[in-house]
């Protein structure tokens, strides 16, 4: 099985030497990514009015300077590379995830014992790689917090939501989390994740459900519940914008088409090459998503106050970042001999082949307080950038990149887009959720002893 859209050949289209270039072309990648992870919380009245325009100049600080040095060709071909080759299926997929499932609501009022809790959580991380991180996030958070709020302490439920649907629960798919999905547009299989990264994902999340349920046992016995329920009891609990589902299921049978497909038909745009699967894949995604919007009653989104606010944030930060890594990508490929080679050695053994362990850790500290995706990208390209070689003979740096990437964007609120969508809504609906350190205090004690079991079970 081949990836649509990007297969190895995709990478070949435009590309420059990299081993020629000043590590001061990655200045540009930096810039947005610390902009992205510290802005918000140094400045963040001034960043939610201006990252759209942060995000363009850190872009243009990339490819006004190489149009100048390597011509307007070349940067337009790399302009082209990115949008076609990454950035427009990944953005499509998202919108068509986050409109799905912002367009499915549950009415009703549950109570929140730790049995109960538990199977939520559980299911969220069964969710989480079918409609991705952010969907079952927006679909579970609310009716979770609605069913906690007779209980005294409840932040710990949201932390751990965090922990299980947020992040880890999308680990086994390419819809789940961004970064598997740029894996997938790369040329791995969809199932490859499933089978190599089934172990891993099992084991964290039971871990982490028997952590919860302990600690929550612990609270519900010791501080029992408020006299009186703020959510009145309802006749059991229902689903509204049913139809969503089935789009769902549609979403899900175009991405598995579009990596099951193999198709001669393809068209050249200024050197990236453009396949039929994907091609179909992205229009009938653009489809779902107008239907979507067109099935749904406005009351099921007014209830899930849906909005397009976080999904125009996505767009504009990472059209951004799949223009500035553009020349970071290329340096990496250049291996030890590239300007990046320290990198490059870090993560490798002395005979030359790759540390797996050293790579879950590097992307996945690096995605606790970047963004996860490009951070995945970074490290697929530091290991060779050939899927053939990273699906087989690599299988477990590849393994190792991808967990670290998914399960360690858990360990800040910064890590993971939908970490700070939930955080967000749980103050909104009165929960005193932990500090920015406060929060890594909890992933410190929590989910830090689990990774390093993680490594040596898993990558040693």
């Amino acid at each position: 099985m081949g990836a649509a859209l990007a297969a190895p050949a995709l990478s070949q289209a435009a590309t420059f030497d990299g081993a020629a270039l000043s590590p001061l072309w990655g200045l540009p990648f930096a810039g947005i990514l610390l902009s992205i992870a510290l802005m918000p919380l140094l400045v963040p009245t001034f960043w939610h009015h201006h990252f759209g325009k942060v995000a363009a100049a850190w872009a243009l600080a990339f490819l006004l300077p190489f149009a100048a040095v390597f011509g307007p060709a070349l940067a337009g071909a790399q302009v082209v590379h990115a949008l076609l080759a990454e950035y427009i299926p990944f953005i499509v997929l998202l919108t068509a995830l986050f409109t799905v499932a912002g367009g499915i609501h549950i009415r009703g009022n549950l109570h929140g014992s730790p049995a109960l809790n538990t199977g939520l959580l559980a299911i969220g991380g069964v969710l989480a790689s079918i409609m991705g991180t952010t969907g079952a996030s927006m679909l579970l958070i609310r009716p979770l917090i609605r069913a906690n709020d007779n209980r005294r302490h409840k932040a710990h439920v949201v932390v751990f939501f965090i922990f299980i649907v947020s992040n880890v629960g999308g680990s086994l798919t390419p819809l789940g989390d961004p970064p598997l999905f740029l894996g997938f547009l790369k040329g791995v299989d969809f199932f490859w994740t499933t089978w190599h990264l089934l172990p891993d994902t099992g084991f964290v999340l039971l871990c982490l459900l028997g952590i919860f349920f302990v600690l929550d046992r612990f609270y519900y016995r010791n501080e029992g519940v408020m006299p009186v329920d703020p959510t009145p009891d309802t006749r059991g609990v229902r689903f509204e914008g049913q139809v969503n589902f089935v789009l769902l299921a549609v979403v899900l049978g175009l991405v598995l088409m579009s990596g099951l497909w193999r198709s001669d038909v393809a068209f050249d745009v200024m050197g990236t090459p453009v396949g039929l699967p994907g091609l179909i894949r992205d229009a009938g995604l653009i489809g779902v998503t107008l239907l979507s919007l067109a099935l749904t009653k406005r009351e099921v989104h007014a209830a899930n106050q849906f909005g397009w606010g976080p999904m125009l944030e996505v767009a504009k930060l990472f059209a951004g970042i799949f223009l500035t890594i553009v020349p970071v990508i290329a340096m990496l490929r250049a291996g030890t001999a590239g300007p990046f080679g320290a990198v490059v050695s870090a993560v490798t053994r002395p005979d030359g082949q790759p540390e797996p362990a050293m790579y879950f850790w590097a992307t996945g500290l690096l995605s606790s307080f970047l963004d996860n995706a490009p951070t995945y990208l970074v490290f697929f390209n530091t290991a060779g950038g050939d899927p053939a070689t990273l699906m087989t003979t690599h299988a477990a740096t590849l393994a190792a990149i991808s967990a670290g990437a998914v399960f360690m964007g858990a360990n800040s609120y910064i890590g993971n887009a939908p970490n700070l969508m939930v955080k967000a809504i749980a103050e909104d609906r009165g929960v005193r959720m932990p500090s920015f350190f406060g929060y890594m205090a909890w992933s410190g004690a929590v989910l830090l002893p689990l990774f390093v079991l993680v490594t040596f079970i898993f990558f040693r």
